[in-house]
C-alpha cells in the first residue's frame, strides 16, 4: 500500500510541475485538437492540464480518471462551465465496463487518452474498453511515450509497463477493431532531456527548473518537430476510426 501511494504522489507531483508549462500543454492540446470532435471522453484527465484548453475552446467535454484523488478536484476546477458534461471514475481494464457503465457505452464521438495507456497492464483491454465507448465511426486518439530503449528511472517510478513505437501502437489499435488514420511521432528534443536526466542523472522526477527553461522554448522546438515527426519523438499520437 505504501508503494502505491508513494507512486500516486509522484504521479501528482510530476502533473504540478507539467501544469506550470503552459506552453508544452497547449502545444500538445493543438496537435490533438483537429482530430477531436464532437462529444468528447477524456481517459485520464488528471488535474486537468490538457482538459482546461477543451472547456476554454467551448468543447462538450466529459472527464474521467481512476484516480478517485482527481476527481473532486477537477470537479471544483470546472464545474462552472457550461461545456463540462460531468466526471466519472473508470478503469479503462476494467472487465465489466458495460455492467459497471452503460450509460456510457457507445455514446461518444471521440475519446482521447494523453499518457494513459503505458500505465495499464492489459492495454490490449484498454483499447478495446475504449472501442466500446465510441459510437460507430468515432475516433479515439492516443499519445504514449515512444521507443523502449528511453526505459528509466522515470518511467518506474511512473510505474510504466512499456513504451511504444509507431508500428507496435499501430498494430494494437488494429487488434481493437480501430483503422489508424493518422500517426506521427510528437516532442523530439525531449529525447535529449529524457535521456540525460534518466539515464546520466538518474533522476527519477522531472527537474521543475528543466521544465520551466524547456517550457520557454516550445516555439523552437515545435519548428523541430517539423523535420522530426515522421521518424522520432519522446512520444507517439495515433488516431484511430472505430469499424
Amino acid at each position: 500500500m505504501a508503494d502505491i501511494a508513494g507512486n500516486v504522489a509522484y504521479g501528482t507531483e510530476t502533473l504540478e510541475v507539467l501544469s506550470e508549462a503552459e506552453n508544452f500543454n497547449r502545444w500538445m492540446y493543438r496537435t490533438i485538437r483537429p482530430y477531436c470532435n464532437g462529444k468528447i471522453l477524456e481517459i485520464g484527465s488528471g488535474i486537468g492540464n490538457i482538459s482546461q484548453f477543451f472547456i476554454q475552446d467551448g468543447a462538450e467535454i466529459t472527464l474521467s480518471d481512476f484516480d478517485r484523488s482527481y476527481l473532486p478536484r477537477l470537479q471544483q476546477r470546472f464545474e462552472h462551465q457550461p461545456n463540462f458534461k460531468g466526471i466519472h471514475r473508470i478503469d479503462l481494464s476494467d472487465t465489466e465496463l458495460e455492467k459497471n457503465h452503460p450509460e456510457l457505452i457507445g455514446t461518444f464521438d471521440t475519446v482521447f487518452a494523453l499518457n494513459v495507456l503505458e500505465h495499464i497492464e492489459d492495454h490490449e483491454l484498454a483499447l478495446q474498453n475504449a472501442h466500446k465507448l465510441l459510437r460507430q465511426g468515432g475516433k479515439v486518439v492516443i499519445l504514449v511515450p515512444a521507443f523502449q530503449f528511453l526505459f528509466n528511472g522515470f518511467d518506474e517510478q511512473l510505474r510504466h509497463f512499456r513504451r511504444y513505437t509507431a508500428t507496435s501502437l499501430r498494430q494494437h489499435l488494429e487488434d481493437a477493431g480501430f483503422i489508424v488514420t493518422n500517426s506521427t511521432y510528437f516532442n523530439f528534443i525531449a529525447i535529449l532531456g529524457w535521456f540525460f536526466s534518466g539515464h546520466i542523472l538518474r533522476k527519477r522526477i522531472i527537474p521543475s527548473g528543466q521544465m520551466r527553461f524547456y517550457d520557454a522554448m516550445v516555439p523552437v522546438w515545435k519548428m523541430l518537430d517539423y523535420i522530426t515527426s515522421g521518424f522520432a519523438g519522446i512520444s507517439v499520437i495515433q488516431t484511430g476510426r472505430k469499424r
